[in-house]
């Protein structure tokens, strides 16, 4: 017999308490997720460094079996969760500053009965973690209670532009199955350090990532890592930085920046991969964030969507780079 996690003790005392080992068998709802969110919605009271520990240990069994943070759960697969330390449950709602849900409201670019689209702006998560107690998520799921809403992508905290969410599980899976394919497609605005050669239009760099002891996640570029497909499809040169338009055919966490990096040509205000000095440089003229946005997402027609072309319009800094 497998247990679910509704064998876990209540947390409505003082002390903390340590759970047996759990066995949870992955239902409908739950393919295709990734390993570590799916332990991270499950144990929303563990710390996300002990989640990632516990993984990269092998304490956490995927059928038996050691697993990586970004294995996708199959139907029927049995997870593991060893012994945890749980501490007390804070029923407390997370605080979110109203004037943070109004700008969401505001940046809201397209939203229908399945699906919604949002501006992200430079410096919010898409979701809660280590030191951050909200991300737009969080926001999402405080404005729209009646939906079983969930990110379809990611956008690292300091890309801004168009981020897809799916109000239930089938437009979810449906619009994720769209990334497989490169029917739904994303392109992306940089700047990027030095003269960026127009012959240089498709980078293929395989890419291999590690995960922190702290949970933190640093990409590089190896042969043996996973295939990435980075196109780019108009450069705008110039002698200390160029601008590029770029389209992404893979997914891969932080594939553009490490990419680029990889190049010689680091994105302006990337403080994980960039180039301080180029950064400072760019700062003095006004490019003080990570200058990358995500500026158009092109949404196939299928059964939650017509064909529709959504663009996010260039935030200040790039307007204020192109004027110069």
């Amino acid at each position: 017999m497998y247990h679910t996690l509704s064998v876990l003790p209540s947390l409505n005392t003082n002390n903390s308490q340590k759970t047996e080992v759990v066995f949870v068998e992955v239902n409908h709802a739950q393919v295709n997720q990734r390993l570590d969110n799916f332990l991270l919605k499950t144990l929303k009271n563990v710390p996300k460094s002990r989640i990632y520990r516990i993984i990269r240990k092998g304490e956490v069994r995927v059928n038996k079996k050691r697993c990586k943070p970004d294995y996708k759960l199959g139907m029927g697969d049995l997870v593991r969760i060893p012994p945890l330390r749980l501490e007390q449950q804070d029923d407390t709602e997370i605080y979110i500053p109203v004037n943070r849900i109004n700008d969401i409201e505001k940046a809201i670019l397209f939203e229908n009965k399945h699906l919604l689209v949002i501006d992200k702006p430079t410096g919010l998560a898409v979701h809660s973690g280590t030191g951050i107690s909200f991300g737009v998520i969080d926001i999402m799921r405080r404005m729209r209670p009646q939906t079983e809403i969930e990110l379809v992508h990611r956008l690292d905290r300091d890309t801004s532009g168009c981020l897809l969410l799916a109000k239930h599980r089938q437009s979810l899976l449906a619009m994720q199955a769209c990334m497989q394919n490169n029917s739904l497609k994303k392109t992306y605005v940089a700047v990027v350090k030095g003269r960026w050669p127009k012959h240089k239009q498709e980078l293929t760099h395989a890419l291999k990532k590690t995960t922190l002891a702290n949970g933190e996640r640093r990409v590089y570029v190896d042969v043996a890592g996973q295939k990435a497909l980075t196109r780019i499809t108009q450069i705008d040169p110039g002698d200390d930085f160029s601008h590029l338009t770029i389209q992404i055919l893979t997914g891969r966490t932080h594939q553009i920046r490490v990419h680029c990096q990889f190049e010689g040509h680091e994105i302006a205000g990337d403080s994980k991969y960039g180039d301080a000095k180029f950064n400072k440089l760019m700062k003095k003229r006004g490019a003080g964030r990570l200058m990358l946005h995500a500026s158009r997402l092109e949404l196939p027609s299928t059964d939650f969507s017509q064909e529709i072309v959504i663009n996010a319009d260039l935030p200040a800094a790039f307007e204020n780079l192109v004027k110069k």
